[in-house]
C-alpha cells in the first residue's frame, strides 16, 4: 500500500502555480493550493477534485512568519505532512533603479526570498521526519539581468543560491532541492506588463515569440511538466540544479 504524498504549491490560484498544482494532483499527490486570497484558490481546488484528486485551498501571506507556520500545520492536519513544496509565489514591482522605491524593493524580496525561506523552513521538518522530500523553487531568466527589474532579478538570482545551499544541507535527509527558471510565459503577469507598455497582449506575445528559438512563448504547462519531473522519484539523484525552461539556450 502506497501512501499519498502531500504537496504545497504557493501562488497557486492562477498561472504557473495553478498549472503546477493541477499537474501534481494528476500525478497522484494531494495538493494544498496556497495563495494570498483563499477564495481565489477554490477554482483550482474544484478542478482538481472534479478530476478525482484531493486538494484544499489555504490563504496565506508567505512573507508572514506566523501565518506560514499556521498554514503548514493546517495542511499537515487536513491533507497529511507536506513532503513536497513548490515555492512559486511572486509579485513584480518593476521600475528603473532611480524610480524604484524602497517599498518596491522590500515587497518583492519579501514574497520571493523571505517567502521561500519561511515556507521551506516550515516544511523541511516534515520532510526530514519522512526521510524524503522535494523542494522546487521558481527562479526566472531575469536572474541573468533584466532592465527595469533590479528587485525581481536580484530575488530570482537569490533563489538560485538558496536552492543550491538547501540542496547541500538537506541532501543527507533524502530531500532534493532544485529550481526552475522560466523564460517568457504567457500569464496574467505578462499580460499586465503588456498593458504597462501600451501594447495588446497579442502583439506582446508575437514580439516575444520572435526572440525565442523554438518560435513560441511558453505556457504554464511547460513549467508544470518540469516541476512534475523534479517532484518525481525519477529525479532522486538530481539536486541543486537550475533548469532554464525558456525555449532556447540562456547565457
Amino acid at each position: 500500500m502506497t501512501t499519498t504524498r502531500t504537496a504545497i504549491v504557493t501562488g497557486a490560484a492562477r498561472g504557473i502555480g495553478a498549472a503546477v498544482a493541477t499537474r501534481l494532483a494528476a500525478d497522484g499527490l494531494a495538493v494544498a493550493v496556497l495563495d494570498l486570497d483563499e477564495a481565489a484558490c477554490q477554482g483550482v481546488v474544484d478542478q482538481i477534485t472534479a478530476a478525482g484528486g484531493s486538494a484544499i485551498a489555504v490563504g496565506v501571506d508567505v512573507s508572514d512568519e506566523a501565518k506560514v507556520a499556521e498554514a503548514v500545520e493546517r495542511v499537515a492536519t487536513e491533507l497529511g505532512a507536506p513532503t513536497v513544496l513548490v515555492n512559486n509565489a511572486g509579485i513584480i514591482r518593476d521600475n528603473m533603479l532611480f524610480k524604484m522605491t524602497t517599498d518596491d524593493w522590500d515587497a518583492v524580496m519579501g514574497v520571493h526570498l523571505r517567502g521561500a525561506f519561511l515556507m521551506s523552513r516550515a516544511c523541511q521538518k516534515h520532510m526530514v521526519d519522512a526521510g524524503s522530500g522535494r523542494i522546487v523553487n521558481l527562479s526566472s531568466t531575469s536572474a541573468l539581468g533584466n532592465r527595469g527589474q533590479a528587485n525581481y532579478s536580484a530575488a530570482k538570482a537569490g533563489l538560485q543560491g538558496f536552492t543550491k545551499t538547501l540542496a547541500i544541507e538537506l541532501g543527507r535527509f533524502g530531500v532534493t532541492v532544485n529550481a526552475i527558471a522560466p523564460g517568457f510565459i504567457a500569464t496574467d503577469m505578462t499580460r499586465a506588463t503588456a498593458e504597462r507598455m501600451g501594447v495588446t497582449f497579442e502583439q506582446f506575445l508575437e514580439g516575444a515569440a520572435k526572440q525565442i528559438p523554438v518560435g513560441r512563448v511558453g505556457q504554464p504547462d511547460d513549467i508544470a511538466q518540469a516541476a512534475s519531473f523534479f517532484v518525481d522519484e525519477r529525479s532522486g539523484f538530481v539536486s541543486g540544479q537550475v533548469l532554464y525552461v525558456a525555449g532556447g539556450p540562456t547565457s
